[in-house]
């Protein structure tokens, strides 16, 4: 189970970008109306730096900020309580301290932190001895198609005629293959606005050719 008890289990700075984009993609794809969407990517967040966006509306939040030095990952899990942060982020290196202690992340709050870099790996600070709520957050990053189809399906087809969302369909977009109709489709029966799904994947960074 990914945690902060566990970070060696989260994927490297490379894998995990590849597929915090397929995650956004893939969201896209499943709801073309951007506030059912969980999982965003912006990958001109500023100069040298790209951000990945979880939230459920319901005030669960991560962010993920990636830059030349490797990646941190802020989790807010509502109705958790906020360690000392200063503790949290204790190692950190700083590159990333204005991320975590500026906007938004200062706003939106931090009950777990972990950061990747290529010399050390995945590190944390100092842990309490309470449930951060890193297991539940996390777990999407496990790297597996499996996950994401289970969610998915639950998430966007549930009491719909919407077929289920398969492990085949999401692979591909994992690997971070050229997005075609035809893997559009695998995905969803039918898409309503295919320039919509284009300019989405523009803005996420993501190949496709829909020709």
């Amino acid at each position: 189970m990914l945690s902060t008890r566990n970070p060696a289990a989260l994927p490297d700075a490379a894998t995990l970008r590849r597929l915090c984009k397929a995650l956004a993609v893939l969201d896209a794809i499943n709801s073309q109306e951007f506030e059912y969407r969980y999982y965003s990517y912006n990958p001109a967040w500023a100069p040298g730096e790209e951000l990945f966006e979880m939230t459920d509306g319901e005030g669960d939040q991560m962010l993920i900020l990636f830059r030349p030095e490797g990646c941190v990952i802020n989790g807010f899990l509502d109705g958790y309580d906020q360690p000392d942060k200063a503790q949290l982020t204790r190692g950190l290196p700083a590159a990333f301290d204005e991320f975590m202690f500026g906007e938004p992340v200062n706003s939106i709050g931090t009950t777990f932190c972990l950061w990747y870099t290529p010399a050390h790996g995945w590190q944390t600070g100092v842990l309490g001895s309470e449930e951060d709520g890193s297991e539940e957050l996390l777990q999407i990053l496990d790297n597996q198609p499996e996950t994401y189809a289970e969610w998915a399906t639950e998430y966007f087809t549930e009491d719909t005629d919407r077929k289920p969302i398969t492990p085949e369909a999401v692979a591909p977009i994992y690997r971070g293959e050229t997005l075609t109709k035809a893997l559009v489709l695998a995905v969803v029966d039918e898409l309503p606005d295919w320039v919509q799904l284009a300019t989405d994947l523009q803005e996420i960074g993501y190949s496709y050719s829909f020709s």
